[in-house]
């Protein structure tokens, strides 16, 4: 069954086939290296770079109107179309919902509303009032406002929403 022929024609097929992987090696090392010119060299690493901007310095934000004048110029029908937002937690009946009340809350003081559990981070604000500014900025961001606080709302992005919801919430007075 085996004899010397078949055994030499396997050992030549191994030997050969060895020889193709190992030129193939070389090719392959000839054409995709990554090593320097020389020996010892610093190794080049070959890839992609995403550019996400982080590595370009910060340019200043685009400042819009202020908002003052953006509060004496809001239109009160288009808050109250905003604060479907807030609807959720917020009643404007003078009950409490998930959140205080906000009929009459502009120009009242801070965590001022009987019957709700205020987070720390507002009561350590009571004395101050929900100013129209003070109601922008927490509007823009609660969280960043009063680190602490529970409301899980993010936040209005656009300065006329925050603007007209708030000339709607100082036209509502109690229910």
């Amino acid at each position: 069954m085996f004899d010397t022929m078949t055994v030499t024609k396997a050992g030549g097929a191994l030997c050969g086939s060895l020889l193709v992987f190992l030129l193939g090696s070389w090719a392959a090392s000839a054409l995709y290296t990554t090593g320097g010119a020389k020996h010892g060299a610093d190794e080049l690493v070959q890839g992609y770079k995403i550019d996400t901007g982080a590595d370009e310095p910060a340019e200043a934000a685009e400042e819009g109107p202020a908002f003052a004048d953006l509060y004496a110029a809001a239109d009160p029908a288009a808050g109250e179309k905003v604060f479907a937002k807030c609807r959720a937690c917020h009643k404007l009946d003078g009950s409490n919902g998930t959140g205080p009340h906000l009929d009459g809350v502009v120009d009242r003081l801070k965590a001022s509303v009987g019957g709700f559990n205020y987070s720390d981070a507002l009561k350590g604000m009571s004395a101050e009032p929900w100013s129209p500014e003070n109601l922008d900025k927490f509007l823009a961001s609660p969280k960043g406002y009063a680190p602490g606080n529970k409301m899980s709302f993010a936040g209005l992005p656009k300065a006329e929403e925050r603007a007209n919801l708030i000339k709607y919430l100082s036209t509502v007075t109690g229910g």
